[in-house]
């Protein structure tokens, strides 16, 4: 499952009634589809029969300048493209099943919460029949993120399902907070709530979310579709848990995992010193809000050409959604050991006017080594982002692509540059220690597939040797936190102990009584 953010796209809702940024995006990922994967059958589904006509138009346009794809347009094959809207798609399979959702903010910045089908009854059985139809994968264009979507607005089933797809298609993670219309626990809730609402936000109470309900929940003001903070009352459902544990930190730990961030406020505190109670709550309020938006800032910072996010991303998600394992919120490990910083290459390209595909892979090598000496080991496609970002352009295209694969070819054959497993180094470079990757501006080096092997491998044997005894486990979580991320996901402690079932299998870490330790004799 695949999710592309159209950041640019802004629906017509007075007059055509399409999103033409979404629409040209599918369209470009079709051609895409013929020329790299005309071997897999490919399907469009919309959610209104104007967002299906604006696709095909589109794709009319691109077909002329892409004759070489003409053999999987021809319609001749057992399973022929399509596209189709949301009524009309029943039984039809096919291996890739792209979707465009369409609707979303209009120029001015309103959003109508109107999605065709889905505000209708029986709504929800349509999107299934929609979301299922792909054999093999599946990617949602979308202008709008699932917090957009604010269910106190509408009662319709189809677009609450439809919140939980994006919210799955994002994340990964199938639940997500709903407000149950559950009554207040105490006369204390209430009166925080209305403190909460003095202050000029608004709250619901007893919000629903993997089986905990939080006391309160103050809405985001920039994006009412989600919650900006969970503010914790010891009212009734504290005092009626039964163990500690379970009240505090595995609670907790649940709730962080799910995208909680939470504030707990004390009856004893609350009626000893009420102002400063609102007043901290007030910070913390604020404090959440001001995150958020330097977070959208930065993640607005550089949209590619077409709008969309630079990759897709792409989700492995189980059945539960995707285990996350808590982490310390000190600032350091436990015996105070950090990855250092990832410094990006930030370089000066006086030759910037020139376009990248058009120099030779002799004059391009010069700037992938001083990239690889820099950032070194780099995966070969965050070096590409990377050599793309000096220019100037926030998107590689093909062309661009091949130019810095030949480039990065012609230097590792000079013996500039090593290779292993798609990363490069400096043949200079004799050390690869764990870089702290929390503040690094390039999303794409804090995908578990982007951790270089070496970096890895040094890191895990430098803390094994540090800590006598630790297990695997203990190892991928420390591990996580020294390279910068603040929760351990399943795909990225998959990924560390993929390391340490190398260094195992090479002998340089041994497990014993579940325990790791140095193998000093294969050392020797």
């Amino acid at each position: 499952l695949q999710f592309r953010h159209i950041t640019n796209g802004v629906f017509d809702r007075s007059k055509s009634r399409t999103n033409r940024q979404e629409a040209r995006a599918v369209a470009e990922a079709m051609i895409e589809h013929a020329r790299r994967s005309p071997r897999l059958s490919l399907g469009v589904g919309t959610f209104s029969v104007a967002q299906r006509d604006a696709i095909l138009d589109e794709l009319e346009l691109l077909r002329r300048d892409h004759p070489e794809t003409e053999d999987f347009f021809s319609l001749t094959s057992v399973e022929p493209w399509f596209v189709k809207n949301l009524e009309n798609i029943q039984g039809d399979e096919r291996d890739v099943i792209l979707i465009s959702v369409g609707y979303g903010f209009d120029a001015s910045g309103y959003f109508s919460m109107n999605f065709g089908p889905l505000n209708r009854e029986g709504g929800e059985r349509r999107l299934n029949v929609l979301i299922s139809r792909a054999r093999e994968r599946c990617v949602v264009f979308s202008s709008i993120v699932a917090d957009n979507v604010d269910l106190r607005r509408t009662s319709a089933v189809g677009v609450k399902s439809l919140k939980t797809f994006l919210h799955f298609a994002e994340t990964g993670m199938l639940e997500t907070a709903e407000a149950t219309g559950r009554d207040f626990d105490s006369d204390f809730e209430i009166d925080v709530a209305n403190a909460i609402s003095s202050l000029g936000y608004e709250v619901d109470q007893q919000v629903g979310m993997a089986g905990f309900f939080i006391d309160l929940a103050v809405v985001d003001p920039d994006c009412p579709g989600r919650y900006l903070l969970g503010v914790e009352c010891d009212g009734a459902t504290y005092h009626s848990a039964r163990w500690a544990r379970d009240r505090d930190r595995l609670r907790q730990a649940v709730l962080e995992n799910h995208g909680w961030s939470l504030h707990r406020i004390w009856s004893t505190d609350w009626f000893q010193s009420r102002d400063a109670q609102i007043n901290k709550l007030a910070a913390a309020i604020e404090e959440q809000l001001q995150g958020n938006r330097n977070d959208a800032t930065r993640s607005n910072e550089s949209p590619s050409e077409d709008g969309t996010s630079d990759d897709p991303i792409i989700v492995d998600a189980p059945e539960n959604g995707i285990e996350r394992e808590s982490l310390p919120d000190d600032e350091d490990s436990e015996d105070g050991t950090v990855g250092l910083d990832y410094e990006e290459a930030t370089f000066l390209v006086e030759i910037m006017s020139e376009e990248i595909h058009t120099l030779s892979a002799e004059v391009l090598s010069k700037f992938v080594t001083q990239v690889v000496r820099i950032e070194g080991p780099i995966h070969e496609n965050e070096l590409t982002r990377r050599i793309t970002t000096l220019w100037g352009l926030s998107r590689a295209g093909r062309r661009i692509t091949d130019a810095v694969q030949a480039a990065t070819k012609f230097t590792e054959k000079s013996g500039t540059i090593c290779c292993e497993d798609d990363f490069y180094w400096h043949a200079e470079q004799t050390e690869f220690p764990l870089r702290n990757r929390d503040r690094v501006e390039s999303a794409g080096l804090k995908k578990p597939e982007m951790l270089p092997p070496r970096e890895l491998q040094s890191g895990i044997c430098e803390f094994v040797e540090k800590h006598v005894s630790t297990t695997p486990e203990e190892t991928a979580r420390a591990i996580g936190r020294m390279l910068g991320f603040r929760t351990t996901s399943r795909q990225l402690r998959e990924r560390i102990e993929e390391e340490i079932d190398v260094l195992m299998a090479r002998s340089e870490l041994l497990l014993e009584n579940g325990l790791l330790r140095r193998n000093r004799q294969q050392e020797q």
